[in-house]
Order: structure tokens, then C-alpha cells, then sequence
């Protein structure tokens, strides 16, 4: 099963991770098949950049994320909600 999850990368107790997509059954270090975005949790706020027109590509192909991933997902999607305009 493909997932999307978090691999880690930095260093020592300064972790940052990359959002990817990758079989589930692969080592969390192992070679993803996409990169979509990093994640720095000791930023204040935390920071999230994330390619938001692809994850949403591989979710429509039936890829599953994890539950980090998941609430990531939401709060980027969230926090780049397109505004209305009014026209009078």
C-alpha cells in the first residue's frame, strides 16, 4: 500500500521532516517516490510548506496518509482557502 507520510532529516535534536509518498512497507529512511513538502516543528509557528495541487493528485489515486500527515493536510488547506470576491 502507498502511503504519505513523514521521513526525517536534520540534525540531532533539530528534527525536520519531508512529507513524501512512499510504500508503506519501505524503511522511513528508505527512497520516496515523491517529495511534497517539509515540516519544522520547532519553528513558532510551526512551519509547513507543502505542494498542496500535487498531494492532492496522489490522494485522488487512492493514497493513504497518515495521521500526522492527515491533520498537516488540513491545516495547510485551511490556512490557504481561496477568498470570495462580491461583486455589487
Amino acid at each position: 500500500m502507498i502511503t504519505m507520510r513523514l521521513m526525517r532529516f536534520g540534525t540531532k535534536k533539530k528534527p525536520t521532516y519531508r512529507i513524501v509518498v512512499m510504500d508503506s512497507e519501505r524503511a522511513r529512511q528508505s527512497q520516496a517516490l515523491d517529495t511534497l513538502g517539509t515540516y519544522t516543528p520547532l519553528d513558532d509557528p510551526a512551519g509547513v510548506k507543502l505542494d498542496l495541487k500535487r498531494a492532492k493528485e496522489w490522494l485522488a489515486k487512492g493514497v493513504r496518509p497518515s495521521s500526522t500527515v492527515q491533520s498537516l493536510l488540513d491545516r495547510v488547506a485551511k490556512s490557504t482557502k481561496p477568498t470570495q470576491s462580491t461583486k455589487s
